[in-house]
């Protein structure tokens, strides 16, 4: 079975990026935990600019660029009411039903997560690849939850006080971490027997590689610092890499110069396409931040007030990516339909 992985023209993954940045600071957390806030500070500022904010930035490009819809004043109509309107619809969730809010903004985490990072490993198989995407979206939260039980109810009961909802109980959340934890790996090691049965050697190996990084970058780091490295370095950027590609970027076709596996040329590229709604954001985000400085007592209302913001555009940016850019993963195509540039297409697997 073919794994499918964005790569350089010379075969080399761009998934090694997000993995070098995981090790890197995972390593950094097991050696120096007491300043690992510190240590990890500047780059997880930096790179939440650059790509936690900047990645969901050109998602008004994603329909055009795969020939769904013509751009021109009636697209940005319709894209600003139906983009605007649902999040505008997670807005009024919160206000109005803050605990359903929270649970629908794990769910869809869970889902947005597992099925846009988990490397494509089932193409054609759109039932393989949707076990395969809850699964890794599972484990993002089971990991935290089991390692560190304390600070992972602390993150949910903050943001269930911060919005005027009801703190979990800690009979209740040891409970479903159990759970959780149990259906995670019982579940990974189904899917790892069932890759193994089938002979896909490259398969089984590259998600045994990603779940023990992962595991390995929960593990090492508090919940608030992991679930932050992974969201920018892992989610943004292989988002980012991808999208790259989705928009007509070609390594080796920019002025003549040969392949080669640079990273700076891309993430210039995606910026450059990404840089007025990004500007835009941060403006916003500046602005609400002022408004929100004298109501806001401490750093855990402060990283409250940050997930709920990124909850409301969190559900229009997965629909986007799930219908349009997976769209091949749900039908089960095996062909990338015209106009679909970018697309995780056939490459050869991983090595390993």
């Amino acid at each position: 079975m073919a794994l499918l992985s964005q790569t350089t023209p010379s075969g080399w993954p761009y998934r090694y990026y997000s993995y070098a940045a995981v090790l890197g600071m995972a390593g950094l957390g097991l050696g120096f935990p007491a300043l690992a806030g510190r240590l990890l500070g500047p780059p997880l500022a930096m790179g939440m600019v650059l790509l936690g904010v900047a990645h969901g930035a050109c998602d008004h490009l994603v329909m055009p660029a795969g020939g769904r819809m013509a751009t021109g004043w009636r697209y940005w109509l319709w894209f600003l009411v139906g983009y605007l309107g649902l999040a505008g619809a997670v807005g009024l969730l919160w206000w109005r039903w803050p605990a359903p809010a929270v649970g629908l903004f794990l769910v869809l985490t869970v889902w947005h997560w597992g099925s846009a990072d988990a490397p494509a490993l089932c193409q054609g198989q759109p039932g393989l690849w949707l076990v395969h995407s809850v699964l890794r979206g599972l484990l993002i939260f089971a990991v935290p939850a089991w390692w560190w039980p304390a600070q992972t109810a602390s993150v949910i009961n903050g943001l269930l006080t911060f919005t005027g909802g009801q703190p979990v109980l800690a009979a209740t959340f040891a409970a479903g971490a159990a759970g959780l934890g149990l259906l995670t790996l019982v579940g990974h090691l189904a899917l790892w027997g069932w890759h193994a049965r089938q002979q896909h050697g490259a398969a089984l190996r590259t998600d045994i590689l990603e779940t023990l990084l992962l595991a390995g970058l929960f593990v090492a780091l508090p919940p608030r610092l992991s679930v932050a490295v992974y969201f920018v370095f892992w989610h943004s950027l292989q988002h980012v890499l991808r999208l790259t590609s989705w928009l007509g970027y070609a390594v080796g076709q920019q002025r003549g110069r040969p392949a080669s596996p640079a990273l700076l040329p891309r993430l210039a590229f995606f910026l450059k396409r990404a840089a007025p709604l990004l500007l835009l954001s941060c403006v916003a985000l500046l602005v609400l931040g002022r408004l929100a400085a004298t109501r806001l007592p401490d750093s855990e209302a402060w990283f409250s007030l940050a997930l709920v913001v990124a909850s409301v555009v969190t559900l229009p940016h997965a629909v986007l990516v799930s219908t349009i850019m997976d769209a091949p993963f749900w039908r089960g195509l095996s062909r990338r339909p015209p106009g679909q540039r970018g697309l995780r297409a056939s490459s050869p697997a991983v090595p390993l």
